[in-house]
């Protein structure tokens, strides 16, 4: 069988990565393309495998979104086709469906948050199979045209599948700059270019650099999604604030480090699993998942920087008891 994988985030890659080496182990063809945001490419580059770049992102505009779709879809679909392609996989892509539904190909998209509306009214009707986590609430996606049999839940996180193999590498602190003698805060900033944020940076991001800055004891290590983030924060001039310019194993620093605060999703959720204290200063909706991560007291929010807790992890491997999920359990869902 031949597989089509398409990835257009930097956290497509760590999701979708053991079930591209399961699918590359059972004896099919992994075939990938990648849409050049963020570090998604560079991690692939890290991973080791070749993906077709294909396309721009648009920004956080409705109308530069679609322009930016306009113009990759039907560059993917050139593509596409006459490859043969047997089965399309993505999480979160809203290229992959169409491209897939024009060339008759059954099709999987991933995800687990359910309120980026625009997005999901597109893929959860082109795809032939929705996987979603069973936090989500099944009204909430009958909205967007997701009901079985087309959706398919799989119990826990993400995070538990393509973490439960994961150890991770000390060198990463050494890396980045980081003093394990101090208390190290990892701070991933907001995805400004999403559209379900306005496109608006976080405010608080400022405050809570200065307030990490301020205690001697500690030391922030902020990974940024673009250039223009890692500019802004260098120039803010603080002590005790390093901004990595390379591409970061980011799982290794979130289970190494202290505490986390993040304004996305995966990283406070891969957090959550590694039992590293996390605070999200998320500012869309917050999703069922963490919902319930809240529920459990596994992820706080943050709406003042006075409010964090800077001290050392109480169990530096934490890491070592996280729940851990069979991926193969997971691929078996998104492609029968």
């Amino acid at each position: 069988m031949k597989v089509w994988v398409d990835f257009t985030n930097t956290a497509h890659v760590q999701v979708l990565r053991p079930l591209v080496e399961l699918l590359e182990e059972r004896g099919n063809e992994v075939v990938l393309t990648a849409r050049p945001l963020s570090q998604t490419v560079a991690m692939l580059d890290r991973w080791g495998r070749h993906a077709e770049v294909i396309g721009h992102h648009g920004g956080a505009g409705r109308l530069g979104k679609a322009a930016a779709a306009a113009s990759r879809v039907p560059a993917l679909l050139r593509w596409a086709r006459g490859r043969g392609i047997d089965r399309g996989l993505a999480h979160g892509s809203t290229d992959l469906p169409p491209v897939c539904r024009v060339l008759r190909v059954p099709n999987t998209t991933m995800f687990d948050y359910e309120w980026a509306s625009l997005q999901h009214h597109v893929n959860c009707r082109l795809a032939t199979r929705v996987l979603a986590p069973d936090a989500i609430p099944a009204e909430r996606l009958a909205r967007y045209g997701a009901k079985p049999p087309k959706l398919v839940q799989y119990p826990g996180l993400k995070e538990e599948y393509f973490l439960a193999d994961f150890e991770p590498d000390r060198a990463v602190l050494e890396l980045v700059g980081a003093d394990p003698a101090k208390v190290v805060c990892v701070v991933r900033t907001a995805p400004s270019y999403a559209l379900y944020l306005g496109g608006s940076e976080n405010a608080l991001l400022p405050r809570l650099l200065r307030r990490i800055s301020d205690a001697v004891d500690a030391q922030a290590v902020v990974i940024s999604r673009t250039s223009e983030q890692a500019d802004a924060v260098a120039g803010l001039g603080l002590p005790r604030v390093v901004v990595p310019r390379e591409t970061v194993d980011g799982r290794s620093l979130v289970a190494l480090a202290d505490l986390l605060v993040s304004a996305g999703g995966t990283m406070n959720r891969e957090a959550a699993v590694l039992g590293t204290p996390v605070w999200s200063i998320f500012e869309g909706r917050p999703g069922a998942v963490d919902e319930r991560l809240l529920a459990d007291g596994r992820l706080r929010m943050l709406a003042d920087p006075a409010e964090l807790e800077i001290a050392k992890k109480p169990d530096p491997d934490a890491w070592r008891h996280r729940v851990r999920r069979d991926p193969l359990d997971l691929l078996e869902l998104a492609v029968e």
